[in-house]
């Protein structure tokens, strides 16, 4: 499954994008508060991560490259995720879902582009709502959540201590499943 948008394509994540994505998480968890990870990661650290992510089922990756070559060869711009929300078994039809774009790529439309292809992907699941935890502030990702049908549905105040101060985090809610518009 592929989306462009001025070269921009869209496509499942492979194991040789680990790298790649690798960096990209290490500069939120070093520059950002977006994620409350504090030390950086290596690709093998990362592994894990990114092999319980298939190319089919409920919890994939989605990434956004800067050419339509072959998966792992072109500068990767950012990857959405959807992963298991919580790990006890009657959450299984609940997902968390997070974008990530690499330094200096926002502004572009990829995290929309990521989105729709991430929701796309997720039509055909046994899912009933995606959630998405928003370190507070960050507005550009609220304007995407919102834009995809998410609703706020509460603040965790001050859950989180990173660069030596509370984040709080807003939670986003999202209906999935038979009859609901991947678009939002």
């Amino acid at each position: 499954m592929t989306s462009e948008r001025t070269d921009v394509q869209v496509r499942a994540g492979v194991e040789s994008d680990l790298c790649a994505l690798t960096k990209i998480y290490n500069h939120y968890v070093r520059e950002t508060p977006i994620t409350f990870d504090t030390a950086v990661l290596t690709p093998e650290e990362r592994r894990p991560w990114l092999l319980s992510h298939l190319q089919d089922g409920p919890h994939r990756l989605m990434v956004a490259t800067d050419t339509d070559r072959e998966p792992g060869s072109g500068r990767i711009l950012g990857y959405a995720t959807s992963s298991g929300f919580r790990p006890k078994p009657a959450y299984v039809t609940s997902v968390e879902v997070s974008v990530y774009l690499a330094p200096g790529a926002g502004g572009r439309g990829i995290g929309t582009l990521l989105y729709e292809a991430l929701f796309e992907a997720l039509a055909g699941e046994d899912l009933h709502r995606a959630y998405a935890g928003v370190a507070q502030p960050n507005e550009a990702s609220v304007r995407l959540h919102e834009r995809f049908g998410f609703r706020h549905v509460g603040t965790y105040r001050e859950v989180g201590r990173k660069f030596g101060r509370y984040w709080d985090v807003a939670w986003y809610e999202k209906e999935l499943g038979p009859g609901s518009d991947p678009a939002g």
